[in-house]
């Protein structure tokens, strides 16, 4: 499965940017030997050399931008909304597991519902779209806003991951 995630980080140009970016996402794919692979790959938006990634599958996006721009907001909304309804979708998921599911089954993974706990807690993955300039997913709005706030020169990089 592919999706878009984006990285935030301190830069003062767009190549630093790109370059920051590119290395958040190295380590979100095991690329560094101290970090375990949370995707499979990624493609930046500045590669034109694929058929079935990036721009190929998800049109044009920006390759990297302020986020105090028109498109840097555009992306970190959409990065933030994407985290918003995966928390909701798997939260409804585990009320209803608690509701109707014996311990018993919620042991044995009926209806996935130990999956759907295991996203809730999730730190990484298909269940965060918004990452740190060290690859730290951004699980809450009041952590998104202090980034926010204490960022002088705050770029916003996506990219295409599988996984």
């Amino acid at each position: 499965m592919h999706m878009v995630i984006y990285a935030l980080v301190e830069a003062s140009t767009h190549d630093d940017a790109l370059a920051t970016g590119k290395s958040v996402f190295d380590r979100l794919v095991g690329a560094d030997p101290h970090t375990g692979a949370v995707f499979d790959y990624y493609v930046t938006f500045d590669r034109e050399d694929t058929s079935v990634a990036g721009k190929a599958r998800w049109g044009e996006l920006p390759i990297a931008v302020p986020v105090d721009s028109d498109d840097g907001q555009d992306l970190l909304e959409r990065g933030w909304e994407a985290t918003k309804e995966e928390f909701e979708r798997n939260l409804v998921r585990v009320k209803e597991a608690i509701d109707e599911l014996s311990d018993e089954d919620i042991m044995r993974d009926e209806d996935l519902a130990r999956h759907a706990f295991h996203q809730i807690g999730a730190y990484d993955g298909p269940t965060i779209f918004l990452y740190t300039e060290h690859g730290t997913g951004i699980r809450h709005r009041g952590q998104l806003d202090r980034l926010l706030k204490k960022s002088e020169e705050l770029w916003i990089v996506p990219a295409d991951v599988h996984f």
